[in-house]
C-alpha cells in the first residue's frame, strides 16, 4: 500500500503525515515518509520551505530531504525515479510509505503513468535565450495564446515550465496541458488523501507561516545561500520566499515589501495547488481541523493502527 497526502501549501500536510507515520510506527507498523516538494530536496533551503526540523527527521524516517545543492537544477523526470525508488524500497522492506507533497505536477509524475515528452537542444536554447533577454512575462504571454489551461496553471514568473510548456507544444504540436495522463495509477493499492482548509483560514495561515519565517531569520538564510551561489540556481533561487528575499537584497524593493510579496505570491500558488488537486477524483478530502484527524485518515487508508 501507498499513502499518497496532498494539500495546498500551510494546510498542515507534513504535521499530518509525521502524526500519522508516528501512530504506525507506535503500533508495530513501519512507516516511511517520501516527501514530493520540489524544494526539500535541497540543502540549506530549511526556513523558507518549512523544512521539517532535525527531531522531526530523527523521529521518521525521511527519503528525497537535503539530497541536492542549491545549484543543481532539479528535474521533475530525474524527481520521478528517486521517488518511485523510494516507494519500492519502502515496500520491500514491508515498510508503509506516506507521499507527501503540494505540488499536482510532481504527485501526478510519481503516481500515474506519466511519460515525459523528448526535448529539443535547439530548441530549448533558443527559448531560454529569449527567457535571459526579455523575462518570463511575454513567454508566458505567447503560452496564454496557445495553451490557456497551462498558462493557468503555471506562475507567469516560473520561466523554466514556460519554457518547457512552449517546447512541448511546439516539438508535439499539442496543448501542454495534452500531454498530461489520464488520472491511471502505476502504484498498486494507492490511497489519496486530501487537506481540506477554507480559503480566509488558509490565507490566515499563509501570513501567519510567512511572518514566523522572517521572525525565524529567513532573510540571513537568504542571504547567507546568495553567497553560496543561490542565484546560480535555476531551481532553486526561484522558489516562494526566496526570489522575492533576493529581490530586496538587490534593492528593488524594501523588506516589508519582500514580506508582503511573498505572502501574496504564497497564496496565489495555494490557489493554482488547490484547483489542481481538485481535478483529481481520486482525493479523498478531510477537514484539516478535524478532531479526530489521524484516526479518519488511517480508516480511510484501510491501515491497521
Amino acid at each position: 500500500m501507498t499513502v499518497v497526502l496532498v494539500g495546498p501549501t500551510a494546510s498542515g500536510k507534513s504535521a499530518l503525515a509525521l502524526a500519522l507515520a508516528e501512530r504506525l510506527i507506535a503500533a508495530g507498523r513501519p512507516a516511511e515518509i517520501v516527501n514530493a516538494d520540489s524544494m526539500l530536496v535541497y540543502r540549506r533551503m530549511d526556513i523558507g520551505t518549512a523544512k521539517p526540523s532535525a527531531a522531526e527527521l530523527a523521529a521518521v524516517p525521511h527519503h528525497l530531504v537535503d539530497i541536492y545543492d542549491i545549484d543543481r537544477t532539479a528535474t521533475v523526470a530525474e524527481f520521478q525515479e528517486l521517488a518511485r525508488a523510494a516507494i519500492a524500497d519502502c515496500r520491500a522492506r514491508t515498510v508503509l510509505p506516506i507521499v507527501v507533497g503540494g505540488s499536482a505536477l510532481y504527485i501526478r509524475a510519481i503516481v500515474d503513468d506519466f511519460r515525459f515528452p523528448g526535448t529539443d537542444a535547439a530548441l530549448r536554447a533558443e527559448l531560454e535565450r529569449e527567457l535571459e533577454q526579455h523575462g518570463p512575462e511575454p513567454l508566458h504571454a505567447r503560452l496564454a495564446e496557445a495553451d490557456p489551461a497551462a498558462a493557468a496553471a503555471i506562475e507567469p514568473r516560473n520561466g523554466r515550465r514556460i519554457v518547457r510548456a512552449l517546447e512541448v507544444i511546439r516539438l508535439t504540436g499539442e496543448p501542454f496541458q495534452a500531454t498530461l495522463p489520464a488520472h491511471t495509477a502505476v502504484l498498486p493499492d494507492l490511497t489519496m488523501l486530501g487537506l481540506d482548509v477554507d480559503r480566509p483560514t488558509l490565507d490566515r495561515r499563509i501570513a501567519d507561516r510567512v511572518q514566523a519565517m522572517w521572525r525565524a531569520g529567513f532573510v540571513d538564510e537568504v542571504r547567507e545561500l546568495a553567497a553560496r551561489g543561490l542565484r546560480d540556481g535555476l531551481t532553486a533561487s526561484r522558489a516562494l520566499g526566496y526570489r522575492q528575499v533576493l529581490a530586496y537584497l538587490d534593492g528593488e524593493t524594501d523588506e516589508a515589501g519582500a514580506m508582503d510579496a511573498t505572502i501574496t505570491a504564497t497564496r496565489k500558488f495555494a490557489r493554482r495547488q488547490d484547483a489542481w488537486f481538485r481535478r483529481d477524483p481520486r482525493i479523498r478530502w478531510l477537514p484539516y481541523d478535524a478532531d479526530d484527524l489521524v484516526p479518519r485518515a488511517l480508516a480511510l487508508a484501510a491501515v491497521e493502527h
